[in-house]
């Protein structure tokens, strides 16, 4: 990652793409969160460098063999999210003026922090491909409710709250490994990738399968591509812009028209 005053060039060369274009798919990954003070899952200081059991909660057989893990998971969960007071960032924000403009096609994210919510992306132009950790969803029958209402559970003795409905196990509405994502996401994803004009990678280390597809894609169908990330991608070589810089002070520069 360079200092944004060294990134002249590339800063220009994403707003002309950024400047030019009608229906703009944005993916974000956990980089643009990291300046609201969330980390990694896998870097120096991430979630699961420092706690290797969060990465075995997220785990979908573990989760679900082992009813000790959960306990202690909702305990966790109960005593505060890790994301408890933290606030969307300029990064965030600017594709709310994205929206604003009236280029946004659809945003994408790989985060469950709620962070692109809380910053006013609407509704109809977002897809939280890997769930959401603000509601709860029963691994028996389906049903989800607010994650508020199962920590009150948790806090009022229930170690591990079942479903109310048919006394299912309940786990955060998060995609786990090992757990399919929502096909309807998927292919809304996919499909706004092949409409758009620009595909806008932000903060993704572009690794994560099936959703990195949406870049390929989008490229494939004649859309520029411009990353936005601290590190190298494997997507660099397609794109018509990179900007290796800090996403909360690079993103407002491109997307400002």
């Amino acid at each position: 990652m360079k200092p944004i005053k060294e990134l002249g060039t590339e800063i220009t060369a994403a707003r002309a793409v950024l400047r030019d274009a009608r229906k703009v798919v944005v993916l974000t990954g956990a980089g643009i969160s990291t300046d609201s003070g969330i980390p990694d899952f896998r870097g120096p200081e991430g979630l699961w460098t420092k706690n290797p059991e969060a990465e075995k909660t997220a785990t979908l057989t573990s989760y679900v063999s082992d009813p000790e893990l959960r306990q202690r998971n909702w305990q966790r969960l109960s005593e505060g999210s890790m994301w408890e007071g933290k606030a969307p960032n300029p990064g965030h924000r600017s594709l709310v003026e994205l929206e604003r403009l009236k280029k946004l096609h659809l945003l994408i994210t790989q985060n469950v922090d709620g962070l692109h919510r809380a910053a006013g992306t609407s509704e109809e132009r977002l897809v939280e491909i890997h769930g959401t950790t603000s509601k709860v969803r029963c691994l028996d029958c389906g049903d989800t409710a607010p994650m508020e209402r199962a920590l009150e559970r948790v806090r009022a003795g229930e170690a591990d709250p079942p479903c109310r409905l048919c006394g299912g196990i309940l786990k955060s509405a998060t995609i786990s490994f090992g757990q399919n994502l929502v096909m309807a996401d998927l292919h809304r994803s996919e499909q706004a990738a092949t409409e758009c004009d620009v595909m806008l990678a932000v903060g993704s280390t572009l690794t994560v399968y099936p959703i990195a597809n949406v870049v390929p894609i989008a490229h494939q169908a004649g859309a520029q591509v411009v990353i936005v990330n601290a590190e190298p991608t494997p997507f660099d070589g397609l794109a018509a812009a990179v900007v290796p810089a800090s996403i909360s002070e690079a993103l407002p520069l491109i997307v400002a028209p």
